[in-house]
């Protein structure tokens, strides 16, 4: 684990500490030209704050949005952006690869 992912767990944990609900979204495959390599991630709260990287800024609002869903029913969810996925040009991954975003709560 680098130390960026360090921070990033320890920052939602504040976070948590804080009486927040957060969801933690991890790279968990990269393929082709990714924006951020497998292990990189994001940390979202119910309130908006949001902590570290899964794209570079490219798809960090979709897997946002996807990380209130999590938050609200609990249930992880395993998103999928890349080249033949019409959902991740709308949102800017133009970049020409691919990448798997593991999205989970945090309890």
């Amino acid at each position: 684990m680098s130390a960026e992912s360090d921070d990033i767990l320890a920052t939602a944990e504040a976070w948590r500490a804080l009486g927040e609900h957060v969801a933690l979204a991890t790279v968990v495959e990269t393929w082709g030209s990714s924006p951020r390599p497998a292990g990189s991630r994001l940390a979202v709260t119910a309130s908006g704050r949001m902590a570290g990287s899964v794209s570079g800024g490219c798809i960090e609002g979709a897997v946002a949005e996807v990380a209130e869903g999590v938050m609200a029913s609990g249930t992880p969810r395993l998103l999928d952006y890349g080249i033949s996925d019409e959902r991740a040009w709308e949102v800017g991954l133009a970049c020409g690869g691919k990448l798997k975003v593991f999205v989970e709560p945090l309890a």
